[in-house]
C-alpha cells in the first residue's frame, strides 16, 4: 500500500465513521437506543477504526 492509497483509505474511513455517528445520533434521539448503547457502539466503531488505521500503518511502503 502505498502512502496516497494510506491517505484515500483514511479519507474514506472517515465519512464512513462520521456517517455511523450521526446514523447513531439519529437512532438515540429517536429513542430507537438508549444514551448507553449508544456509547457502547460507539466506542466499538472507535477500537475498530484504530485496528484498521494500525494494519493499514503497518502495510504501507515508502
Amino acid at each position: 500500500m502505498t502512502p496516497k492509497q494510506r491517505l484515500v483509505y483514511s479519507l474514506l474511513i472517515a465519512l464512513v465513521v462520521l456517517g455511523i455517528m450521526f446514523g447513531l445520533s439519529y437512532l438515540q434521539n429517536t429513542g430507537v437506543i438508549t444514551e448507553k448503547t449508544f456509547q457502547y457502539l460507539a466506542i466499538g466503531v472507535a477500537v475498530v477504526v484504530v485496528v484498521i488505521n494500525g494494519v493499514m500503518r503497518r502495510k504501507t511502503k515508502f
